[in-house]
């Protein structure tokens, strides 16, 4: 086996996307899970949008789809079936997607971390959200006032490497969510940072211009981008280094190896 560089245990790389088909970010995360895995990366923030998708979790039930396959199909929304935690959630454009894709310890403080991570970057926007520790694994993720969910949390670990990780609603169309039992609490009513400041929501272009593959589909999305990547990182301990998806050295199609990995600066994993 040939040495690889040493990877610095502070450094996090942030790959910022733009808009990706959700089984596409599944490969990719894979992809980037075993480079993780290997040693040859370091920690990974994935920073994204999906095009309108509900997903279920390994504790996902019967009923949280009303609805019969077909009509969302006509409502242009694919359904997905995944390893993650959690029950079933929903994401569309200007949603921000986090997939952090890191070595870590106890799965328990991982989780709440990145919850805490989230508060304080909602925090910067002038919204006071809280996560909900002692209600239970089906109140994962960050609340405004106890009852509204701004943000779904939901994870795989496997040789102690993450993948999935959050989902915010920032500028979406919230519509969708009135379509299922969201996260599999009935009656439950989500919210984004749009509905929380009383602001109309900016996620659709012009029907000239359709959504940019490499960046965010709204400024404030981009901004609360930014609070998420700075609070993630005093969070966890992190060095924030941009890079771009060529960087991440993998083909989310075959997910496969595609370029030999980058230098890495010393340190220890």
């Amino acid at each position: 086996m040939s040495e690889l560089a040493p990877v610095a245990g502070d450094e996090l790389w942030v790959a910022r996307l733009g808009v990706v088909p959700y089984r596409e970010a599944l490969a990719l995360q894979e992809a980037v899970r075993a480079r993780r895995q290997a040693g040859e990366i370091p920690d990974v923030l994935l920073l994204l949008e999906h095009p309108p998708v509900y997903t279920r979790g390994r504790r996902s039930r019967e009923g949280e789809l009303p609805f019969a396959p077909d009509w969302y199909e006509r409502q242009g929304i694919d359904v997905v079936t995944v390893r993650r935690g959690g029950l079933l959630t929903y994401h569309g454009p200007g949603q921000l997607v986090g997939y952090p894709i890191m070595r870590i310890g106890e799965v328990l403080a991982y989780v709440r971390t990145l919850e805490q991570s989230l508060v304080a970057a909602l925090a910067d926007t002038g919204i006071a959200a809280h996560a909900r520790p002692d209600d239970g694994p089906g109140y994962l993720g960050v609340w405004v006032d106890g009852e509204r969910k701004l943000a779904s949390v939901g994870v795989h670990v496997a040789q102690h490497v993450t993948t999935h990780g959050f989902a915010a609603n920032v500028d979406n169309d919230m519509r969708p969510w009135e379509w299922v039992v969201a996260c599999g609490l009935p009656g439950v009513r989500m919210t984004s940072i749009a509905d929380e400041l009383g602001e109309t929501a900016l996620t659709r272009p012009p029907a000239s211009e359709p959504f940019a593959a490499e960046r965010p589909s709204s400024p404030r999305l981009a901004r609360f981008s930014d609070d998420v990547v700075r609070r993630f990182c005093e969070a966890f301990g992190k060095r924030p280094v941009e890079v771009g998806r060529e960087a991440l050295g993998v083909d989310p199609l075959d997910r496969t190896p595609v370029v030999a990995a980058g230098p890495i600066s010393s340190g220890e994993s």
